[in-house]
């Protein structure tokens, strides 16, 4: 299952080299994942709201292969790793047509609204199980 986001890169992505600031990446793959969990049929804002569950970065390994730069246009690919009860492993490229510019394996967490870690809600365990 893999979902591709475009986005450019704008003038405040940018450092004063002229390249994406190391940071705006990380902004690039939140992205990337919000809108996977969007075509997914997964609406963060009503699962928070009718049930509490919410997602947290646990982990991130990233690597920084090459610079982007200003009004370049760049995919964000999102793909799953694996998905157990409670956590979501995905793997997310950021790409200037067929280079990977940075790479990231992201580990998120089901939490509830205490912030203790839950299974993940049924809708969406079902959705990653038909994927």
């Amino acid at each position: 299952m893999m979902h591709s986001l475009a986005v450019r890169v704008y003038y405040e992505d940018t450092d004063l080299a002229g390249i994406v600031y190391y940071a705006n990446y990380l902004k690039f793959i939140e992205r990337g994942r919000s809108e996977w969990l969007r075509d997914l049929g997964i609406d963060q804002a009503a699962m928070k709201e009718n049930s509490g569950h919410v997602f947290a970065v646990r982990r991130i390994e990233a690597d920084y292969l090459r610079p982007a730069r200003f009004d370049d246009l760049l995919s964000v690919e999102t793909a799953l790793v694996q998905a157990t009860a409670a956590r979501i492993v995905l793997d997310q490229t950021v790409r200037r047509d067929d280079a990977a510019l940075f790479a990231a394996r992201v580990t998120l967490a089901c939490l509830d609204g205490s912030g203790r870690p839950v299974r993940l809600p049924k809708g969406l365990a079902e959705a990653l199980a038909a994927g």
